[in-house]
């Protein structure tokens, strides 16, 4: 279930922001709720009001970590894994304490 969610929120972020911004996988969890027996769908969403945030967070911190929370449901509406993603992000050529900018 968790290969299902993985890569979205890590590209959504990729391709809003642009290439003036580092964008990485930090960390993860998932929580099963219930044993999959059927299709799963989820729902992403990155708001204007969290890239504001992002952007906003960036301009007085070299990096930030933003938590992102999905979660996987059957055609009924019930939840069987609840995921989130921590991502990092950081502008290009701001030099973070072990990192290359």
């Amino acid at each position: 279930m968790y290969a299902a969610v993985d890569p979205f929120y890590l590209v959504m972020l990729i391709k809003i922001l642009g290439p003036e911004y580092v964008v990485r996988d930090k960390a993860a969890s998932i929580h099963f709720k219930k044993p999959e027996t059927s299709a799963r769908s989820a729902r992403f969403v990155v708001s204007d009001e969290e890239i504001n945030a992002v952007k906003a967070a960036l301009a007085s911190a070299p990096s930030v970590e933003r938590v992102y929370h999905v979660e996987l449901a059957d055609a009924e509406g019930i939840v069987h894994a609840a995921i989130d993603k921590t991502v990092y992000v950081r502008r290009k050529g701001v030099r973070v304490e072990g990192t290359a900018a």
